[in-house]
């Protein structure tokens, strides 16, 4: 099984490069269902991670994939300067371990 990104920004495409994750820039709706329309060709993609901003700015792109049963798992991901990134590791902090930070 293989990951996907697709990104609004090159840093995050670039970051998980590093990891091994393969991804693509989407700079409009297009980008994004050209995106899809490849990751859909590749039966070996078992997750897409998409950036929380492609994901509140496309929802209509992606929804397709939201509705597949048996293709790849949607994932969003915090964008670079996005809003759920940090609250989203607090709670995860405070629910794991029953401490606020």
């Amino acid at each position: 099984m293989r990951f996907y990104l697709i990104s609004d920004n090159s840093d995050a495409m670039n970051g998980l490069r590093l990891a091994g994750i393969e991804g693509t820039v989407a700079r409009s709706e297009d980008d994004v269902r050209a995106a899809l329309k490849s990751i859909a060709q590749q039966k070996d993609i078992g997750m897409i991670l998409v950036t929380e901003k492609i994901s509140e700015a496309y929802p209509e792109a992606l929804a397709p994939v939201l509705g597949s049963a048996g293709g790849p798992l949607l994932v969003t991901v915090p964008s670079t300067g996005g809003s759920a990134g940090k609250d989203r590791i607090t709670r995860y902090i405070r629910e794991a371990i029953g401490i606020k930070v």
